[in-house]
């Protein structure tokens, strides 16, 4: 039972931190005139065991750093199907829910009987909710072509099915702490959020059965992925795309759908509008029905009037960025990653466990960054933090993966001037130069 946050602020004040999006507390105190301290807090776009080497000769400036990612527990199973894919696989973030993607588009395409994107969507809801139970490709799909209706659950939707809205109705959330230059998981805890009453209870179309005889006039079903292979996001790329690639191998091993098997094509969204829109104009040319992606919120955002207009389906794994809940997409965006509406209180709670009580929250200037900054904000001011006590500031994400570092210079000495005692930091690889222009800046990093 968790302990009301109001009490929490009252009882934990005596405790100094950096909200990076992490938060860590421990007994000791700063001794009297020692220079300014602050720990580290961080989110899902840098809680991850391959962040510390976007700080090279630094990756001991994260110790100690905590912070808050969708997560549910992964089944030592799940873990072991993933490195099969991936041997030199190190980190699992959204490994489940890029595999769900998958898998669910796939399992709509089966019940519609169809691989044109509209008749696919309006199956995706209704796959997740109110059907009969089953929990791996191979038993959905045999369902599914039985023409019967279906409930997937899965590792990353255990609880709940999608809302109307086509989003998880519940989510599991994982504070990690970073521990010698990698996540402990030893140290890993989980919250969860959201409620099952949301799910869909509408009832979707009613399912095609495949003709029988030939299916040679049937055409393949085609996904495209449109994941963060560089760019600023690219160090979530590997466990995104080994679960991609074992929904894919396990579907095909089933059977594949519709009769054949599915077609997988790689694309990158760079972490850049302009790479991203590329890849949609090539997907779309090749006859891609479901585009699973964006990796970042803000190009999901930018790119998927490109799909609506095309008439596609974008099905993304990570997307976070709780205003998407209600973009014009024509029923067409999906996703398997929980809105920051959820994150924000999970992360709210962390902060406040460690009695923070001047905190900056620092974030990258896109949807994704200012939507999850503005969530905590509310949050925290919710609990009580004055406003007063909190102070956020922005930095312009690089361009591309040509451009110059992120330069913190200026927001690290306003850092040092507020006082700060915790500092959230809400991006990807490139917010590494947050930390290091807050060290470089004098400001004693607690660990």
């Amino acid at each position: 039972m968790l302990v009301s946050r109001r009490s929490r602020v009252a009882t934990l004040a005596a405790c100094a931190t950096i909200l990076l999006a992490t938060s860590a507390c421990g007994d000791d105190k700063a001794e009297e005139g020692s220079a300014q301290q602050v720990r580290l807090y961080g989110t899902d776009g840098n809680m991850l065991n391959s962040y510390p080497a976007e700080l090279k000769e630094r990756a001991d400036l994260v110790d100690g750093m905590k912070g808050t990612t969708p997560l549910t527990p992964l089944p030592d199973d799940f873990k072991s199907r993933l490195r099969s894919v991936n041997p030199a696989l190190t980190d699992y973030l959204y490994s489940a829910e890029t595999y769900d993607a998958v898998v669910i588009g796939v399992l709509a395409a089966q019940l519609a009987g169809s691989t044109d994107p509209a008749a696919i969507a309006k199956q995706i809801v209704g796959v997740t909710n109110n059907g009969q139970r089953c929990e791996d490709p191979a038993t959905c799909l045999t369902l599914a072509r039985a023409g019967q209706d279906i409930e997937y659950r899965s590792v990353s939707l255990a609880r709940a099915g999608f809302t109307d809205k086509g989003e998880p109705a519940t989510a599991s959330y994982a504070t990690l702490t970073f521990d010698g230059k990698q996540i402990n998981e030893g140290k890993t805890e989980f919250v969860g959020a959201g409620a099952e009453s949301a799910a869909s209870t509408k009832t979707p179309p009613k399912a095609r059965k495949p003709r029988p005889g030939n299916n040679d006039d049937q055409k393949p079903l085609i996904v495209g992925g449109l994941l963060p292979k560089t760019g600023d996001l690219a160090i979530a790329y590997p466990p995104m795309a080994a679960g991609a690639a074992l929904a894919i191998r396990e579907i095909n091993a089933a059977g594949g759908a519709l009769g054949k098997p599915v077609t997988w094509k790689d694309g990158d969204d760079g972490t850049s509008t302009a790479v991203a829109k590329a890849t949609v104009a090539k997907h779309v040319a090749d006859g891609v029905s479901i585009i699973i992606g964006a990796g970042a919120s803000g190009i999901s955002r930018e790119v998927l009037p490109d799909v609506v207009r095309a008439g596609k389906i974008l099905f993304s794994p990570c997307n976070t960025d709780a205003s998407l809940t209600d973009i014009e997409d024509k029923g067409l965006y999906f996703r398997t990653a929980p809105p920051d509406s959820l994150q924000g209180r999970a992360l709210a709670d962390v902060v406040l466990r460690d009695g923070s009580q001047k905190i900056v929250i620092v974030a990258r200037k896109d949807s994704y960054g200012e939507g999850l900054q503005a969530t905590v904000r509310d949050e925290l001011e919710k609990a009580g933090i004055a406003a007063d006590r909190l102070k956020l500031l922005t930095y312009d994400p690089p361009a591309d993966s040509n451009a110059a570092p992120v330069d913190f210079t200026g927001g690290a000495k306003e850092i040092k001037e507020f006082g700060a005692d915790a500092v959230l930091i809400i991006g990807f690889g490139e917010s590494a130069q947050v930390i290091r222009a807050v060290a470089d800046s004098g400001v004693q990093i607690r660990h």
